[in-house]
């Protein structure tokens, strides 16, 4: 079957989170995806835990990718990349801007050899504005970007998300789009371009709906006290009686009646939007929620069209109906002859006629620099130089 990407080949210098769940979501679809690593491996195959001897988080984000060892800190080793660069139609580079362009390797430098080849630079800060070398993390981009400021309680104090927002969305996600742009965009000029993806630009790209709200209402944003962020009744979460919780999302107003109605408390429906009320409803409803186990609660409400869900942890999201229902989560039993089952999770794009199709493979470190050298023209003995100079790791 034809893939989307099918004759797309990727150069991917990334390590850790945003570039390689990027390159990993296009492999899917059929490109190429070469990761050029230092010797001894990008530092995410480090990470534990591990399984088989590899890193689990590495598995996550770098499946079905081949792997070159290139010591780019050796001229040679540099010219070996500029010639791979010439046939390739994606770099995606995740160092701190200007590494690539003192190297002699960046794009400005490849663009000279390939018109066509699409940049994709994803940094913290992007490649422009008084934070351009600042070194940062997910939870930097996101304090800066004010979300960390709004993810918290009621007492106001913030809380680090579980999920690495900046990064796979800030990074990830746009990276991928930008990556797609400049490519169809490349069958009309024929020519790449730059993408300069900031992770702490898409974090705050996140918060679209909130800044909306802000605008409108003309104050600052009070933590846990929101419309979407807990300070109304309709939507919220709640603990049950035997400590876990459940989630109502009744914005609509036939959902919060059917809510109520459920409960026998019809006197809460006309208190649906009053925001002097929502304290008191808040409190009526914690207390109602006490009185079951939270899946005596979803059974109470299976049979009503209310958005009521219960809160899983990652093994019951494992188990889920919907979640296998649409491979989301994949699960490697005895991956690797380690005892262990490890879990990757599938790809969230659906497509109809040219569906991705996931490889459960995984590069081991190096494995394919023989080859792919090959294929780029270099021969046997001109391998086995630079394995002797050592720029092959």
């Amino acid at each position: 079957m034809v893939k989307p990407l099918d004759g797309i080949k990727i150069l991917d210098l990334s390590r850790y989170l945003p570039g390689p769940l990027a390159t990993q979501l296009l492999a899917d679809f059929g490109a190429e995806v070469i990761k050029i690593e230092e010797p001894g491996g990008e530092l995410g195959r480090a990470l534990p835990p591990f399984a088989g001897g590899m890193g689990t988080r590495f598995c996550s984000v770098n499946r079905n990718k081949k792997s070159v060892i290139l010591d780019l800190k050796d001229i040679e080793a540099r010219s070996v990349f500029m010639k791979l660069a010439e046939e390739a139609d994606v770099v995606v580079d995740q160092f701190r801007p200007g590494v690539m362009d003192r190297l002699g390797i960046g794009y400005k430098d490849i663009r000279k050899v390939n018109k066509g080849i699409v940049y994709c630079s994803i940094t913290g800060y992007g490649l422009s504005g008084p934070l351009i070398n600042a070194a940062g993390h997910d939870l930097n981009y996101l304090n800066l970007a004010g979300v960390t400021g709004l993810t918290a309680g009621r007492g106001g104090e913030p809380v680090i998300p579980a999920v690495q927002m900046a990064d796979l969305a800030g990074g990830s996600l746009y990276a991928v789009i930008g990556i797609l742009l400049a490519l169809f965009a490349r069958t009309r000029t024929g020519e790449g371009q730059l993408c300069d993806i900031s992770m702490m630009d898409g974090a705050l790209s996140l918060l679209a709906y909130t800044i909306g709200e802000w605008s409108g209402n003309g104050r600052l944003p009070e933590p846990g006290r929101e419309f979407l962020t807990g300070g109304f009744a309709m939507y919220n979460v709640y603990r049950c009686g035997d400590g876990r919780y459940v989630s109502l999302g009744a914005i609509e107003q036939k959902f919060w009646q059917g809510f109520c109605l459920a409960l026998g408390r019809e006197e809460f429906i006309p208190l649906q939007y009053v925001p002097e009320k929502q304290e008191e409803l808040i409190r009526e409803i914690e207390k109602i929620m006490l009185a079951r186990a939270r899946d005596e609660w979803v059974e109470f409400f299976s049979g009503s069209d209310i958005c009521f869900t219960p809160v899983l942890d990652l093994y019951e999201v494992s188990e889920h109906d919907q979640v296998r229902a649409r491979e989301m989560m994949i699960k490697m039993s005895d991956f690797m002859g380690s005892g262990k089952d490890v879990f990757v999770t599938g790809n969230p794009v659906k497509l109809s006629d040219t569906p991705c199709s996931i490889e459960l493979e995984f590069p081991l470190t190096g494995d394919d620099t023989e080859n792919v050298l090959s294929e780029a023209g270099y021969s046997a003995e001109d391998i086995e130089i630079f394995r002797g100079r050592g720029i092959l790791g």
